[in-house]
């Protein structure tokens, strides 16, 4: 059998991009799976992005992540994307089917798989959204996808709140709601599952929380965060002192990974290696992700 010294190349565009951790978690499934895999995490600038895109056919990459500010410039250079990526309006994987991009956006997929990994379903549910920017907007539109009955956005800037709002109700099925953040916000009874979508709480700032009245989530709740280090967020801590279940951002980040291997690779991912490579990364600290 003739040897092949070329590997396969995935990676991220991204600039900022030094602190991203996703080709660590990437490589290493790579290696458990025995795949000649390569993850480059790439700088690159809004001037050069055209450039960048070219570079992915010339080079015959499998496929790449993006990660901020090129999310939504992206879109005119795919041949295609997923249904969810056109609703929520931005990209952050690309995959070369080919040699034509499709473009799907995993954010909002990784949190759903996390929440189905713990055995919770959002079928009929009634969700609450912390946050309206990006990773909100990508989390409501697929629990809208998948089954939720109502999707509930607060917001410091209530207009987000219903503009993400009017999104859902154009796009999905479910039900939707914008409503203002107010001061120790208060979460509404029936609330089914409880999503923190902001960035609060997040490494250096691992001691603040978000404004809410904690005393109003019940241990009927399903209490989740996106933020991914640390794992165990005050937020979590307190919804877990109230009996409330919770699945934790890590798990998340890993699920959006393991979704990019195999859209990549063909290949299932080791999920349980991939989440753990992260939190060994996190016990040095690292910033963002794609």
């Amino acid at each position: 059998m003739e040897k092949n010294y070329r590997a396969e190349i995935t990676g991220v565009f991204g600039d900022p991009v030094d602190g991203n951790p996703t080709g660590v978690m990437e490589e290493a499934a790579y290696e458990a799976c025995g795949l000649n895999y390569r993850y480059l995490t790439l700088k690159v600038t809004r001037e050069d992005f055209d450039d960048a895109m070219k570079s992915i056919r010339a080079l015959h990459m499998k496929g790449m992540n993006l990660t901020m500010p090129h999310k939504i410039t992206v879109l005119p250079y795919l041949d295609e994307i997923s249904e969810a990526a056109g609703i929520i309006g931005a990209v952050n994987t690309i995959v070369v089917r080919d040699g034509k991009l499709f473009g799907e956006n995993t954010d909002g997929k990784g949190f759903v798989q996390a929440l189905k990994n713990k055995g919770v379903s959002l079928q009929d549910k009634k969700i609450v959204i912390l946050g309206a920017g990006g990773a909100a907007k990508a989390i409501a539109v697929e629990c809208a996808l998948e089954g939720a009955a109502q999707v509930t956005i607060i917001n410091r800037t209530k207009e987000k709140a219903e503009e993400l709002a009017q999104v859902l109700t154009e796009h999905t099925k479910a039900r939707a709601i914008g409503l203002k953040w107010e001061p120790e916000q208060k979460i509404p009874a029936d609330t089914d599952i409880l999503i923190n979508a902001t960035s609060i709480g997040l490494m250096p700032d691992a001691d603040a929380k978000p404004d809410i009245d904690y005393d109003s989530i019940s241990s009927e709740m399903v209490v989740s965060d996106v933020v991914f280090n640390p794992a165990e967020t005050l937020f979590l801590k307190e919804a877990a002192a109230r009996g409330a279940k919770t699945v934790n951002g890590l798990g998340m980040l890993a699920c959006q990974g393991a979704l990019n291997f195999t859209l990549w690779t063909g290949v299932e991912a080791p999920l349980e290696i991939m989440e753990e490579t992260l939190r060994k990364e996190f016990e040095v600290g690292y910033g963002e992700t794609d």
